[in-house]
């Protein structure tokens, strides 16, 4: 076999030719390259599995995993998993172009199979300077003469994920599952190979069951119950892959067994689970999603920071995430979607004298009353309104804010009134029928009177209503797809996915520095096909502040801190230190400033202005400022939880208690719940800042008398020890190096 060896920004992927012109990827990692560990020899107790092992080299390490349509395997593949797929398995190397561009290397490999499928398959690998990250797709086009139909096209597969250590892979080997739901975003998890259901017990070489372990969305929320990311760790190497799906529907992440190996395999939407396939004819090409994947040394935290890093390289240039304005909306704890001028014009002169610097009107603006399935118009309630929704936005601008609105702009209600004199062709359509979900039909951004439609609209909240911001939400999950004018749901889906993207890019265009903020019932669409366009991404709609703790703690995982926008919504009947508790929510992340602002009285109100004022003393560092998790990632389990952002020689550390009032949880220790102090590791840090941490600071609340708190830098362990005497509370902390 002929090897390929490529070295770019800390990663080592080595290629194979073999001798008939396949072309496999045997090596991504951080790791040195060991051809031994392809095939490693290992006790049996069956004497024709020695014999067998070359032959595997030639089977597997296919760097496309392709599924066309009525084609057998050569080889045997249990439960039709994506490895070993044909055509896959039948593409012959045909050239590797080696550039570069002002994103950094590129590489170009073309492979084709002119005997049965006749495709021809571009893969492209971009790097980024920076950043140990690196995005991949594949565009296959039909150089035959017959249709082909597409069932599955991979834009990222990796056999040997294992490979490197030693030990049985089920012992070493984790996978950190990334959970998500409505008002649960960001749930962590880590699982052994073990738990996974990987446990060996055959011979190595036979090592090829039914079992795949599968992250899967299908619909247009695209989070819904997993981020469209993952992380696996080889703890006896060292090593870890990390990635992110980077499309607004449905996706397929996939680890699975096959022969000697572990394999990874990553794509958009798929026949078996999505309901998609596309018939390509003759001279038609098709692109895959792109993906990101990265190589690390097994540290969560630095492997989050090379992602980190290459987010902000794939984002719209925009002010927003240079300048972190604070925002204040006048739902959670607030209005609560009913807005009228006389609510707003008292609550926009408090926001202004805390600080904020945005202000966003949220739900029920355009309506008289009851605005849940007749929304669709977008036209502003004189009934809310009397004297037209401009004199407020023009107050909002007068008080030194800039104007926001809500809306939710890709569906239209069953009670709408423009919708019933819309033909069908305005929206997704199954069985001969309009779908909906919660009473809300969904348009379909592939129709350009659609699109044009999305453009007037906008156009009048810009130019008429006066909004600087908008809050785009999204509140429904039209399931599979559409069958109108398209082979296949799952393909109606991603055409009109790519439309809505192509819409959004077109409306940047025009009105460059409008912020538009990504909402789907809180972090429902949180991946970076959407955040590479967006500047600003809803995280929950969590209403309970303890709660969004871990929410607000974990969020730098799934977007860059500047862009993870976290409410802070003080409670009426609250108190001093759930204030505080409120403000270090969003603190190191982007505030969303809310709540009833009025009715705190003068010291809370005191406190949310002073969380205000110390934050912008600290967003310049937030926006380029990679986020670490001292004590590990937090869960909904969790009395403690910490989390920070570092930039050179100094970080930020928020820390908070949790009493949530319930009873202990299976295997919870009750001694967790009891006491008032936690040590907080911190010579990790010496990694960051070239020396172990010299000082800290509590920087929120301000500086006085406070009993219930005390904290403490040991300098030999470089542990800070913390005391909260109140069983709910947190506090921010600046640590220099």
């Amino acid at each position: 076999m002929e090897y390929l060896n490529y070295r770019e920004n800390g990663i080592n992927i080595v290629f194979g030719i073999t001798e008939d012109r396949r072309f496999k990827l045997l090596h991504f990692s951080t790791a040195e390259f060991d051809p031994e560990s392809l095939c490693r020899p290992r006790p049996s107790l069956w004497p024709e599995v020695a014999a067998q092992r070359e032959r595997l080299i030639d089977e597997e390490f296919q760097l496309v995993q392709l599924r066309i349509a009525g084609l057998d395997l050569p080889y045997e593949n249990h439960g039709r998993k994506y490895v070993l797929t044909p055509p896959g398995c039948y593409l012959r190397y045909r050239g590797l172009e080696d550039t570069r561009n002002d994103r950094g290397r590129c590489l170009v490999i073309t492979l084709e199979d002119t005997e049965i499928s006749f495709v021809r398959v571009i893969y492209t690998m971009q790097f980024y300077d920076g950043t140990r990250v690196v995005r991949c797709r594949t565009s296959v086009t039909n150089i035959g003469e017959e249709e082909q139909t597409l069932e599955y096209v991979g834009s990222f597969s990796y056999t040997g994920i294992e490979k490197e250590g030693t030990g049985p892979a089920e012992e070493r080997m984790y996978f950190r599952l990334p959970r998500n739901s409505w008002q649960k975003e960001l749930n962590w998890i880590r699982l052994s190979f073990d738990e996974m259901g990987f446990s060996q017990t055959q011979p190595a070489i036979w090592l090829r069951t039914s079992r795949a372990f599968e992250i899967t969305n299908t619909g247009n929320w695209s989070a819904k119950r997993y981020l469209p990311m993952g992380y696996v760790e080889n703890v006896s190497a060292g090593t870890s892959l990390f990635w992110q799906i980077e499309h607004n529907g449905s996706w397929h992440a996939e680890i699975g067994d096959s022969h000697e190996h572990f394999y990874l395999s990553l794509s958009g939407p798929t026949e078996q689970q999505s309901h998609w396939f596309r018939r390509l004819a003759p001279g038609e090409t098709f692109e895959s999603v792109p993906v990101a994947v990265g190589a690390g040394r097994a540290d969560f935290d630095e492997d989050m920071g090379e992602l980190t890093k290459y987010r902000r390289l794939i984002r719209r240039p925009n002010r927003d995430d240079l300048e972190l304005p604070v925002i204040f909306n006048d739902y959670m704890n607030c209005l609560c979607g009913d807005p009228t001028a006389e609510k707003e014009y008292p609550m926009i002169d408090v926001a202004a004298e805390c600080g904020c610097e945005y202000y966003v009107i949220d739900a029920g603006w355009y309506a008289d009353g009851e605005w849940w399935d007749g929304v669709g118009e977008w036209k502003e309630s004189r009934k809310r309104f009397p004297d037209g929704l401009r004199a407020v936005t023009d107050y909002i601008r007068k008080k030194g804010m800039v104007p926001g609105l809500w809306l939710e702009l890709e569906v239209m209600g069953v009670r709408c009134p423009l919708a019933e004199t819309l033909p069908d062709d305005w929206f997704f359509v199954r069985h001969g029928k309009r779908v909906y979900d919660r009473s809300r039909w969904q348009l379909d951004f592939r129709n350009p009177e659609v699109r044009a439609f999305a453009d007037g609209t906008v156009k009048r909240l810009v130019e008429e209503y006066g909004a600087g911001y908008i809050k785009m939400d999204y509140n429904i999950e039209p399931g599979i797809g559409t069958e109108q004018g398209a082979e296949s749901p799952g393909q109606g889906m991603l055409e009109h996915e790519r439309a809505f993207l192509a819409w959004l890019d077109s409306l940047y265009e025009r009105y460059p520095d409008l912020v538009i903020e990504n909402c789907s019932s809180g972090g429902l669409r949180m991946d970076y096909a959407l955040l590479s366009r967006h500047s600003i991404q809803s995280t929950s709609d969590e209403e309970d502040y303890r709660n969004y703790a871990v929410i607000s703690a974990n969020a730098a995982t799934g977007c860059t801190p500047e862009q993870a926008a976290v409410w802070s919504y003080p409670l009426e009947s609250g108190d001093r230190e759930e204030t505080i508790f409120n403000m270090i929510n969003a603190m190191l992340l982007r505030i969303h400033q809310s709540g009833h602002l009025l009715n705190l009285g003068d010291e809370r109100r005191a406190l949310v202005a002073e969380g205000i004022r110390v934050y912008k003393e600290i967003r310049g560092e937030i926006r380029v400022g990679l986020p670490f998790w001292p004590t590990g990632l937090a869960g909904y389990r969790d009395t403690w939880i910490t989390s920070g952002i570092r930039r050179g020689d100094r970080a930020y550390l928020a820390v908070w208690r949790r009493d949530l009032g319930r009873g202990l949880m299976p295997g919870e220790d009750p001694a967790s719940r009891e006491t008032d102090t936690l040590r907080v590791p911190l010579k990790g840090l010496e990694a960051y800042f070239g020396r172990a941490a010299a000082s800290v600071e509590c920087i929120y609340p301000p500086a006085g008398e406070d009993s219930a708190h005390e904290y403490r830098l040991d300098g030999e362990t470089h542990e800070l020890t913390v005391r909260f005497g109140e069983r709910t509370m947190a506090r921010l902390y600046r640590i220099e190096a």
